[in-house]
């Protein structure tokens, strides 16, 4: 039988030694039928990495595609038009692999047809750490999702895929460990949200919302696996985690999803977790619950759901897909100048 081609998109940006190691985890995978895409929006590279992928790119270990603005939504979606697998998997740029990480995604596509994508197991070092603090310092694990992680309106804060042992169907995956059927954008129509800004938080909540409609499944998998490192410095996107535009925007693309794709109801259940967690600093949150704090946070949530119904204001306009835009304009441009070289 032969294996599916996966296509490995990796977006990074201001990642240097952490990118290395994480392509060379890929490149050293098992599975015999991939090709790597590195959606690059550093501007300038430390010599020794900027020689490193120049090598690579030569030697045809990877396609290396450099971008001169910065969008995780955006940047997925431009390695899409350029991958040639059945099957496309997404990682971020600090990231530890098991040598069988992609033959564990590609199995679950060719043994269950109903599914279109597949969510890996995070071993996010931050949140392993957290849990074991509440948990009297002791490692847990969950084998199966109680039932509200498959509501819709506060599914975000009961699906683990940190701690989950047991196979099962999801509601969403984690951007960070993420694959799907090629179908699903060519076929379909669903591509990433570029709205969603920033670290782009909720992306592939608003994705995988959009994927349920057309049939396929959501499988977890947790053999699946690898390791986030969450490097505070860099990333996918560029706005600093610690900045105020960075809360301004974590509110905003919660209540973007909510407004495009939950019913009154179940936006207001989420909003009020919302604010229970991330305002007022409630498990599972567990954030300061000094009164500045909370006013200060409770001041970015009310701004954040002003600044996502302007969004989608703006929507009855444009659609805000803005580097796809930008991407197909070029192309065509690019196109129609070989045409005219070639008369």
């Amino acid at each position: 039988m032969t294996l599916p081609l996966i296509s490995v998109i990796v977006p990074t940006y201001r990642r240097e030694e952490p990118l290395k190691e994480t392509l060379e985890d890929v490149l050293k995978q098992d599975y015999p039928n991939f090709e790597v895409l590195v959606i690059d929006q550093t501007l300038t590279h430390e010599p020794e990495i900027q020689s490193y992928l120049e090598k690579l790119a030569k030697t045809g270990k990877i396609s290396w595609f450099r971008v001169n603005w910065a969008s995780l939504p955006g940047a997925r979606n431009y390695g899409v038009r350029r991958s040639r697998g059945e099957i496309i998997l997404f990682i971020d740029d600090d990231v530890k692999l098991p040598e069988s990480y992609l033959q564990a995604h590609a199995r679950n596509y060719q043994e269950r047809p109903e599914v279109g994508a597949v969510a890996g197991r995070v071993f996010d070092r931050m949140k392993l750490a957290d849990s074991q603090k509440i948990v009297t310092g002791s490692p847990y694990s969950i084998e199966y999702l109680p039932p509200e992680a498959m509501d819709p309106g506060i599914a975000w804060y009961h699906i683990d895929l940190v701690h989950t042992v047991k196979p099962q169907r999801v509601i969403s995956t984690r951007g960070c460990n993420m694959s799907y059927r090629r179908d699903i954008f060519t076929k379909h129509g669903i591509w990433f949200d570029e709205r969603f800004r920033g670290s782009a938080v909720r992306e592939e909540s608003d994705f995988c919302l959009h994927l349920r409609q057309t049939g396929y499944q959501i499988w977890y998998d947790p053999e699946a696996y690898l390791v986030h490192l969450g490097e505070e410095t860099g990333g996918c996107h560029d706005i600093n985690t610690r900045s105020l535009k960075y809360q301004l925007t974590f509110y905003h693309n919660h209540f973007l999803m909510a407004l495009k794709n939950l019913t009154p109801g179940q936006q207001l259940r989420l909003y009020a977790k919302l604010f229970d967690c991330h305002v007022l600093g409630n498990p599972p949150c567990n954030k300061g619950g000094s009164l500045i704090k909370i006013v200060s946070r409770g001041l970015f949530y009310s701004l954040g759901f002003l600044d996502a119904c302007s969004t989608l204001v703006k929507s009855l306009w444009q659609d805000g897909q803005i580097y796809t835009r930008q991407d197909t304009e070029a192309v065509t441009i690019l196109v129609a100048r070989e045409e005219e070289v070639k008369v």
